[in-house]
């Protein structure tokens, strides 16, 4: 597919989500995202007031991962660390969802959860974006959480936090795209490593790519 280099950059959300991450790390994260054009650095909520101040006065956002890895932490605590992350700087926020409660069918719950996390993103004007984690659910269950996000209307859904058993994958990615609604965007995230990967993905419909890869896959366009 044809795309330009800027706008590819603009469509990569730089990731660093290690525990031993060190502030030496996130300052050169930061650097990086600015120099390449990226849309956001993915962190780890912890370092939303350390990005922010790296990336003050700059166009990349600041975004915060919240209940991270998974998604096991009940509703109030997500909201808290949400509010806590936005307080902090974080401009944009992905959360992952409770897959057990997914899992034993509590939808009222997941769409409770959902709707009041975006409720917070929406009071502060920032993106939100939920993590579905596919690596773990079936077809229908990403089909739900799809039925389910056209009713709250995030700003995006996500296929993977990069944590599970794997990562994005291209059917996934087409099957999220055909059940969401046309103005919520889809990120795909979780082993795309090159230009190849990249460009398939958005091929296939998403509009962000979560990777720590983003500059060997600028770098070889």
């Amino acid at each position: 597919m044809m795309i330009t280099k800027e706008k590819l950059s603009g469509m990569i959300d730089h990731t660093n989500l290690k525990a031993y991450a060190s502030e030496a790390d996130m300052k050169k994260l930061c650097e990086e995202a600015v120099s390449y054009g990226f849309a956001m650095v993915a962190i780890n909520s912890g370092q939303s007031n350390r990005c922010a101040q790296y990336l003050k006065d700059t166009p990349v956002h600041v975004g915060a991962a919240i209940g991270f890895p998974l998604g096991q932490t009940t509703i109030a605590v997500k909201v808290f660390e949400t509010e806590d992350a936005i307080l902090n700087g974080a401009d944009e926020i992905d959360y992952l969802i409770n897959i057990t409660e997914l899992k034993a069918k509590h939808y009222d719950y997941i769409k409770e959860e959902m709707q009041r996390i975006v409720d917070v993103c929406r009071k502060h004007h920032v993106i939100s974006k939920v993590i579905f984690e596919n690596c773990y659910l079936t077809k229908d269950e990403i089909i739900k959480m799809c039925e389910i996000a056209n009713e709250v209307k995030p700003d995006f859904i996500k296929t993977s936090t990069g944590f599970g058993t794997s990562g994005a994958t291209l059917e996934d990615v087409r099957l999220m795209r055909k059940h969401a609604n046309s103005d919520i965007l889809v990120k795909a995230a979780g082993g795309i490593r090159s230009l190849e990967t990249a460009l398939a993905f958005v091929e296939a419909g998403a509009q962000r790519i979560g990777t720590s890869c983003g500059i060997a896959i600028i770098d070889e366009m």
